[in-house]
């Protein structure tokens, strides 16, 4: 059954999401300023998890973290024509302080190339100063017309990476890396969410970018989102801002960038893949409460020996597990239980007057609802048996969302198929379209072409659209 107050995935998609966000304490309609939101408590904790893991990744490939302003002159942005072009609907600008009107307005931050850019430009010199690699952790606006909590708000947070090369082939091998490395291996292993890598065409690609690359993954409507996305810049920016170093035969040279960034789009992703009609599901590893304790006693004697056991058995959690005790004396266990499960605590564990005397515990697996996911295990060992569960558990969502996936992806040989296999999930497709028919295809059925997987079949066969033959294989979609 499913909670009161979360419309069913069935019924309604898109309010589903919705009512896990708000139910589950994740976030607030920010109604004073258009387009943004407010993380509550529990949503922000788990981006503070998120950011905690991909922090460390980042760092561990030889990235250190930087901070730029805000606020970015317009002539900056002007600099690079593409990029402007493809920025311009989006852009927030302030034109006046106080009663001064600025001869050259700013920009609130959409993304950093270009301040990075200038700065950039200042710092190299010579070869012996590259690669320089910077992280950023900071926020951006982008004007949206239409909004949804986590996934397009006008307002979100982010890390963006910047960095310079002394050649195309390393900054290539930059951005595949972040690519690979970082954000599909965090998505996989922390996020348990399967991702396609692959390349944007080149109607998709960033703005202003020599390639773009991307991890895409299906929600649980079979619709595509891209949940990170690297790009090798070239030396268009470069170019732009007066990029240069001196090479090894004292020659100048124009930098290779590149820049990279996933987002707090990443929890409506999580929610999108992992979540059911009872609430929130989250993987144990980005769980920011991965146990909750329940003590159950109706007098102060049985309150006694059953907080007697939880005192002792969570004193060996400490370090090893994020618990919780909820020994609020004013609700019920049932209700208590119903909360849990609504903010999506991997594991809950119960102990009543029965298991002490019994030296047991009940545990109950958020990810398998009902007396299907709960078991009754003894108290010696627990803290042994609840790591093995939630690693077990975290494979086990990857499993469900990599089967749900193939279950909905299927090869198309032509368009009437294309249009029959989106509605329902990915079509895979081999394609030699143009951008026009590229755009052609959106207009009349909103699909996009997600990505060029980075693994190809190597094996020839005929576009779906135009009918020539190319060894080119895509994946279209519909997407967040």
């Amino acid at each position: 059954m499913p909670k009161e107050g979360i419309t069913t995935r069935e019924k309604d998609y898109s309010q589903w999401y919705l009512d896990i966000v708000q139910q589950a304490g994740l976030a607030d309609y920010a109604e004073v300023v258009r387009g943004c939101i407010v993380f509550k408590p529990t949503g922000y904790a788990i981006w503070e998890m998120m950011q905690r893991q991909l922090d460390d990744r980042i760092k561990e490939t030889g990235h250190e973290n930087a901070y730029f302003p805000v606020l970015i002159p317009k002539s900056f942005i002007m600099k690079e024509a593409e990029h402007v072009e493809g920025f311009a609907p989006e852009l927030f600008e302030v034109t006046r302080i106080g009663k001064e009107e600025l001869q050259d307005p700013y920009i609130v931050r959409p993304t950093s190339e270009t301040i990075i850019g200038h700065f950039y430009a200042r710092w190299i010199r010579s070869y012996r100063d590259l690669p320089l690699l910077i992280n950023q952790w900071a926020n951006v606006m982008r004007a949206e017309m239409r909004t949804r909590p986590f996934l397009r708000t006008a307002e979100f947070l982010w890390q963006e990476g910047h960095t310079v090369h002394v050649d195309e082939a390393d900054a290539e091998r930059e951005t595949l890396m972040i690519l690979h490395d970082v954000y599909a291996d965090f998505a996989e292993k922390e996020m348990a969410m399967p991702v396609i890598r692959g390349r944007k065409t080149e109607k998709e690609k960033f703005p202003g970018a020599l390639r773009s690359y991307c991890i895409e993954a299906m929600m649980q409507d079979g619709r595509a989102l891209q949940a990170g996305t690297s790009h090798n810049l070239g030396q268009n920016f470069a170019r732009a801002f007066g990029i240069q170093y001196t090479d090894q035969n004292n020659t100048q040279q124009y930098g290779w960038t590149t820049s990279w960034g996933v987002s707090t789009r990443l929890i409506g992703a999580l929610i999108m893949v992992h979540s059911d009609d009872e609430g929130l599901v989250l993987p144990p590893r980005l769980a920011p409460t991965q146990v909750v304790l329940v003590p159950i006693y109706k007098n102060d004697t049985e309150r006694s020996g059953v907080m007697e056991v939880v005192q002792r058995l969570t004193a060996e959690w400490k370090g090893k597990l994020r618990f919780k005790v909820d020994d609020r004396a004013n609700l019920t266990p049932g209700y208590k239980y119903n909360e849990w499960e609504l903010k999506g605590v991997p594991l809950r564990v119960e102990i009543g007057p029965k298991d002490v005397e019994k030296g047991s515990v009940a545990v109950a697996r958020r990810d398998i609802p009902g007396k299907e996911g709960k078991k009754f295990v003894p108290q010696a060992g627990l803290t042994e048996y609840l790591a093995g569960l939630l690693e077990e558990m975290q494979q086990a969502l990857f499993n469900k969302a990599l089967a749900f996936r193939e279950s909905r992806t299927a090869h198309v040989n032509n368009y009437d198929e294309l249009k029959q296999q989106i509605e329902r999930g990915f079509a895979r497709a081999y394609w030699a379209g143009s951008n026009e028919d590229e755009k052609r295809i959106q207009d009349e059925t909103r699909a996009t072409i997600r990505c060029i997987p980075l693994e190809q079949p190597g094996v020839a066969g005929r576009c779906v659209y135009t009918g020539k033959e190319t060894d080119q294989l895509v994946i279209f979609a519909r997407a967040y």
